[in-house]
């Protein structure tokens, strides 16, 4: 029998996305967030989950070593789109990827700094704004970067800005509306097609169940 290898990384999204796949009849055979391991058979035979850091979902499903994957679109962006399909947006892990400086303070004029871990991201989105900016790649509290002097400006994402607002920081500019996607492997939609197209219907009817 095919294997159907589904990509999920732990935190909001394996929880908000666990009762999608549940409506359509995939349950781990043990509780993820508490066991180390990385690999999952289900209630589903033939269907086993793989437990990855969010950035390598889509590297994963890219090189085929998992035929789906659950990524947030931020991640989806950073990575580029090679080599799989983007057929479900599941509407769950909503935010904004946006733009952040210190409040009330004025942009910076001229060549900024600009501290993010979507480096890709924001290095479009500011040519595309006709600015010249230094991209500095941090991994984690981009808050301190302005109040440091480290950067003008940080390109993180946004959920309900309070992280920004108790750093003294403001929300300034969107560039994406984030929610999480299913991502599938481009050869394994065409060699494993009667697998996974059941899968995404039943996915898409779990979704507008949710819905009303």
């Amino acid at each position: 029998m095919s294997q159907l290898t589904i990509a999920l990384t732990k935190g909001r999204i394996l929880r908000e996305t666990l009762p999608l796949l549940s409506g359509a009849g995939i349950e781990p055979a043990e509780d993820i967030e508490s066991s180390r391991k990385l690999i999952f058979d289900t209630s589903r035979p033939g269907v086993r989950l793989l437990i990855l850091r969010g950035s390598d979902v889509p590297t994963y499903v890219q090189y085929g070593s998992a035929d789906l994957g659950v990524s947030g679109k931020d991640t989806l962006m950073e990575h580029g789109g090679d080599g799989f399909y983007e057929p479900l947006d599941l509407r769950i892990a909503r935010c904004r990827l946006m733009t952040a400086g210190v409040a009330g303070g004025s942009r910076a004029r001229g060549r900024i700094k600009v501290a993010t871990k979507y480096v890709n991201v924001a290095r479009r989105f500011y040519a595309e704004e006709g600015r010249q900016a230094d991209i500095i790649k941090l991994y984690g509290a981009m808050e301190l970067a302005p109040l440091m002097d480290l950067a003008d400006e940080i390109v993180d994402i946004v959920d309900t800005g309070n992280t920004l607002r108790a750093n003294g920081l403001e929300p300034r500019q969107t560039i994406a509306d984030i929610s999480s996607r299913l991502i599938v492997n481009k050869a394994a939609m065409k060699m494993k097609h009667s697998l996974i197209q059941p899968l995404l219907e039943e996915l898409a009817g779990a979704l507008a169940e949710r819905q009303t």
